[in-house]
């Protein structure tokens, strides 16, 4: 098989080309939209199926976790299998994962349909990225493509909570899950009209060792911020889990240092671009994930407000999203990723240190501007993060390169709930505004750690001109 050859595929109209990108951002709405949505509804999920603060976050990160740890996998099967069939099938068991989350009788089942809607959408992120960039040969329409792709990445990951408040306001929680099966039909079917299948000319072979390796490290690490809480922190079965992950990691870089084709090539991490990329998106999302949880426990348990309520304060971070995305995608195209890193590192750090002296009385207009200065950090900092990732592949591996882009952020994701449901995990709902407080810290941490990003992306020659 590997020695079949594939025809290279015609060029596409301008028209075609968007068409094709307007399709795959459908899918992203998808996978952005479910990764946040649930968290305007977690208080009603835990009302309606008994689940306490631990169990909600295990329902919004079985999602993440599973979507994280078979990225890369998803990534290499749609460069070998076809991308248009594997986007395709992630749509269906993503749709009918969707189904099941809707209908499930207890948080048990509900964790493990999420865990499913987690496999479906791991046929969807790198694949979908893969299709638009090997639609758009040209450099500078491909990063402004990329642009458009993560304005609506962006858009669907901030605009989950306003959404579900929508939903929650007139339905239940069920609700959080149905509205997915008519874009998913929607998907399906102008994919199989609009979207070309193409193929890596040469696939790589799946790495069973070191899948099953990522699996364990990622598992473990988001498993024992969790439950650290109920264990204990210097408990014996945390200790043990400390060394798990270690060890495992250790096992992963070793394998993978091994490997003639790795799963995830570690030397890549060799490369400050590269690196700085990864690290840059895992703390994007670390940043988005925990200002969204924390931002509904506090909103609805200590303030009391409404799911919609909460979900409208968010507005802002939605529209600065959504506003800045395109905008960043221009910029890296005409002048390179360092510009969009600092405005993002900027503005996610100055919305972070409005929270950190946070009350039950906080006025309305505070939050309301620190969120919005963390959604336009947030709209800035998605496109150089992922023409960079982008770049550090060879075109041929575009899924591959997507892959390891959107597994960052959906570590990110992970790492966000578990830690901000670690720190509020045990608070009272008059204490939830203090205990957050380390949290918002370590958001302002993430927007500091994207000014560093950008300050070394910076070229040792000012001559060459922009950084790219």
């Amino acid at each position: 098989m590997t020695t079949t050859t594939h025809p290279v595929p015609p060029v596409l109209s301008a028209r075609r080309r968007w068409t094709v990108l307007a399709v795959c951002c459908l899918s992203m709405f998808l996978v952005g939209l479910d990764t946040t949505i649930v968290n305007v509804g977690l208080p009603a999920i835990g009302r309606g199926l008994g689940a306490d603060t631990r169990g909600l976050e295990w329902i919004v990160d079985a999602y993440t976790l599973v979507l994280a740890s078979l990225l890369i996998s998803s990534g290499a099967l749609a460069d070998r299998f076809g991308r248009r069939r594997v986007f395709q099938c992630g749509l269906a068991v993503f749709g009918a994962a969707s189904l099941l989350c809707a209908l499930a009788p207890s948080a048990g089942v509900l964790v493990a349909a999420r865990a499913v809607q987690g496999v479906g959408a791991s046929m969807l992120s790198p694949v979908a990225l893969a299709i638009v960039v090997n639609a758009m040969p040209d450099a500078k329409e491909r990063a402004r493509a990329i642009g458009v792709w993560a304005a609506v990445f962006g858009l669907s990951t901030a605009a989950g909570p306003v959404t579900g408040g929508a939903l929650l306001a007139g339905l239940d929680w069920r609700a959080l899950f149905w509205i997915n099966a008519p874009v998913v039909v929607a998907a399906l079917l102008l994919s199989a009209v609009f979207v070309p299948e193409s193929r890596a000319a040469r696939p790589r072979r799946l790495d069973l060792p070191g899948q099953l390796l990522l699996t364990m490290v990622l598992a473990v690490v988001v498993g024992v911020l969790i439950e650290g809480p109920r264990l204990g922190w210097t408990s014996p079965v945390a200790l043990a889990g400390y060394a798990w992950a270690v060890l495992a990691a250790a096992g992963f870089v070793w394998v993978e240092s091994r490997r003639p084709e790795p799963l995830m090539d570690v030397r890549l991490f060799a490369r400050p671009a590269f690196g700085g990329a990864v690290v840059g998106a895992v703390a994007v999302f670390v940043a988005l994930n925990m200002t969204l949880l924390l931002n509904t426990l506090y909103l609805q348990h200590t303030r009391g407000w409404a799911p919609l309520a909460a979900g409208v304060a968010t507005l802002p971070l939605a529209v600065g999203a959504t506003v800045c995305a395109p905008w960043s995608g221009r910029m890296v195209g005409d002048k390179g990723p360092r510009l969009p890193l600092l405005l993002a590192g900027g503005f996610i750090t100055a919305g972070a240190l409005c929270l950190v002296r946070l009350t039950p009385h906080t006025s309305v207009l505070l939050l309301t501007a620190a969120y919005a200065l963390i959604g336009v950090g947030f709209g800035f900092a998605n496109a150089p993060i992922t023409t960079t990732a982008v770049a550090g592949l060879p075109p041929a591996r575009a899924g591959v390169a997507g892959a390891i882009a959107s597994t960052a952020r959906q570590l990110g994701a992970a790492l966000g709930i578990a830690l901000a449901g670690g720190l509020v995990t045990a608070a009272a709902p008059q204490e939830l505004a203090h205990a957050s407080r380390p949290g918002w810290i370590l958001v302002a941490a993430c927007g500091a750690l994207l000014l560093l990003i950008a300050h070394a992306s910076h070229p040792r020659n000012t001559s060459t001109g922009p950084a790219r």
